[in-house]
């Protein structure tokens, strides 16, 4: 027994030692192992700082500026994916006008079948501008004469809500102020566009062409080009002298203008009309043709021909007939309103292009040129009095004579159409003298 428990202390004992042992080999590796990371560690720290120190400072910041760029180049190319973003869509992109079928057929003879006609910011409009009195009206209404077009009277908002853009572009504050609102140009923009379009739209009869006569839009005309892309433009020019002398006489109203003096009010044309020839130039002969009042009057065939084929609109023979639709079903709508509104009643004819002269003050006419350089800019000569504008077709001419022999019945046909009221009452005073001579038969009867 004895024996036996000795010989298991032994066992235990070497046992015991064999662990410790192990132990002691595992630790030794184990410093090893640290010890030669260590090692390994600091010799590729050493041989880093060396290559740095190789290196110097300026390659450094070299190398480092290039890896930043390359980052910002890697991001720019794949920006990172913000997620789905929220975009605001109109219902309707395309809305719709109705007019009868076959419009060209039908016009004027209440036809009660309807075609749906689409207008968005991409449908070539019409646009008909110049200064006042420069034969806008007389060209609108032969426009409106065509049966697929439609122009109809001045809206007189769309200059305005023009002017006012432009007002709150120039403003360098305003603009801070809206852009901090997030009424950025692009919103701007597409109110503008939207109120523009509604307003051609829906202010008249439906047609296949919708145009817009307001004066002084083609002051805006670039900007008009980037909202409707196709639209077109007519600027309408007459001789500057021509049109403050008839601006003075009907006592036309216009911002700016000083009715009293030649002078202020030529200097004011020709400002407005430089800008707007400009803006035409600017935009192309592709978008904007310039026609003359005296050459449409002189030549009215050849320039509807002319103007028909810039808008892509076949010929019709109406345009030359416009008086013969005035205020007709169907036909060409009148403004109580508008001062050139009792000239378009009339046919084309030249007797208004001359009626300046002489009625100009003399000092002015010796300083035409200076007061009005965009006289001789447009081909007219500041110093004719008067000038020459060319021959009359003989139509026009015969037209003049006519319009001549009948200005009574033009006079009554325009107090007709823009003073049916005082018509009226001039019938009832003719009728009460009648009615009270015939009491006084029948009186004098009994």
């Amino acid at each position: 027994m004895g024996n036996r428990q000795g010989s298991n202390n032994i066992l235990m004992r070497l046992t015991e030692n064999k662990i410790e042992w192990r132990n002691m080999i595992a630790n030794d590796c184990s410093r090893q192992v640290e010890s030669t990371r260590f090692d390994s560690f600091a010799g590729r720290q050493t041989q880093a700082m060396g290559f740095c120190r190789q290196m110097g400072r300026p390659k450094l910041y070299l190398i480092t500026l290039g890896l930043l760029f390359t980052l910002y180049v890697l991001y720019s190319f794949f920006p990172c994916d913000p997620g789905p973003r929220v975009v605001m869509v109109p219902r309707e992109s395309t809305k719709y006008i109705y007019a009868p079928t076959n419009h060209s057929e039908t016009r004027g003879k209440g036809a009660n079948q309807l075609q749906a006609i689409p207008y968005d910011d991409q449908s070539p409009l019409i646009f008909v501008g110049g200064m006042p009195r420069s034969g806008t009206t007389l060209m609108r209404a032969m426009l409106d004469a065509h049966p697929d077009i439609r122009c109809g009277e001045e809206t007189r908002v769309i200059p305005r809500i023009l002017g006012i853009r432009m007002q709150w572009s120039r403003s360098p504050l305003e603009k801070k102020r809206l852009d901090e609102a997030g009424v950025t140009d692009q919103v701007i923009d597409s109110a503008v566009k939207a109120f523009i379009l509604e307003i051609i739209a829906k202010h008249g009869e439906a047609a296949p062409h919708l145009c817009n006569k307001d004066p002084f839009t083609l002051k805006s005309t670039f900007y008009l080009t980037r909202l409707f892309p196709n639209a077109k433009f007519i600027l309408m020019i007459r001789d500057g002298r021509a049109v403050v002398h008839s601006i003075i006489t009907r006592q036309v109203t216009i911002s700016g203008f000083d009715l009293k003096s030649y002078r202020a009010s030529l200097a004011k044309w020709n400002n407005a009309l430089e800008v707007m020839y400009s803006q035409c130039l600017r935009v192309g002969q592709s978008k904007c043709l310039p026609v003359y009042y005296e050459q449409l009057t002189l030549h009215p065939k050849e320039w509807m021909v002319r103007i028909l084929k810039f808008l892509d609109i076949p010929w019709n023979e109406s345009v030359l007939h416009h008086e013969q639709f005035i205020d007709k079903p169907g036909g060409i709508a009148i403004s109580k309103v508008e001062k050139s509104t009792g000239q378009v009643i009339k046919p084309v004819n030249s007797a208004a292009l001359s009626t300046w002269v002489g009625n100009i003050p003399i000092d002015v006419v010796k300083d035409m040129e200076h007061i009005a350089p965009m006289l001789r800019t447009l081909g007219y000569d500041p110093n004719a009095n008067p000038p020459n504008y060319g021959q009359p077709d003989p139509a026009v001419a015969d037209n003049t004579i006519h319009i001549k022999k009948n200005a009574d019945f033009y006079r009554k046909r325009e107090q007709e159409l823009l003073h049916p009221e005082q018509q009226q009452q001039q019938q009832q005073q003719q009728q009460k003298p009648s009615e009270s001579g015939e009491a006084g038969d029948s009186g004098r009867r009994r």
